[in-house]
């Protein structure tokens, strides 16, 4: 109970989640009903590898810095969900539909496409109520369309070492 208004806070925590719920659905269903390539261990790896790499990252640009953050400055139970089921499943569609056997042209196409399509969805996200639950301090997008190809990059990287080591 904050200020002692019971249940006030709360509700409109609620309906601020519509946005993040639905995504959370389509992502996920998305993710798992497409995917061809990945093992179930190599989803367990890119699962946990992106949780620590966001969880680092908005270590330093929510709570240090200041940046952005989810829903309200400071830690909340409420930010749980974006780190664990937002940004995993869209590793996973990442990687899975990578061309990787394609020229470096078809690479690059892909990963513009994928950095739009981030990048609208963040754009999304800072929509007011229901809809939005990201909010900036200092950063904008253009910082996000500098870092996501990086972030994509990372986890390619990563998925090319889980497969080295499973082959070995």
């Amino acid at each position: 109970m904050k200020g002692g208004k019971t249940g006030e806070n709360d509700s409109k925590k609620e309906f601020f989640m519509v946005g993040l719920i639905i995504a959370i659905i389509i992502f996920n269903a998305v993710a798992f009903i497409t995917n061809k390539r990945l093992s179930k261990n190599q989803i367990v790896h890119i699962w946990a590898f992106t949780i620590a790499l966001q969880g680092l990252a908005d270590l330093y640009i929510d709570q240090k810095y200041h940046g952005y953050w989810y829903f309200s400055k400071g830690i909340e139970w409420e930010s749980l969900p974006t780190l664990t089921m937002v940004i995993p499943p869209v590793n996973m569609m990442f990687i899975n539909w990578y061309p990787f056997d394609s020229l470096l042209k078809k690479r690059m196409l892909y990963y513009f496409y994928w950095v739009a399509f981030i990048v609208i969805y963040e754009w999304i996200t800072l929509l007011p109520e229901p809809w939005g639950y990201f909010n900036y301090g200092w950063w904008k997008l253009w910082h996000s369309v500098m870092v996501d190809p990086i972030l994509l990059w990372i986890v390619i990287i990563y998925y090319k070492w889980v497969c080295h080591l499973e082959n070995r």
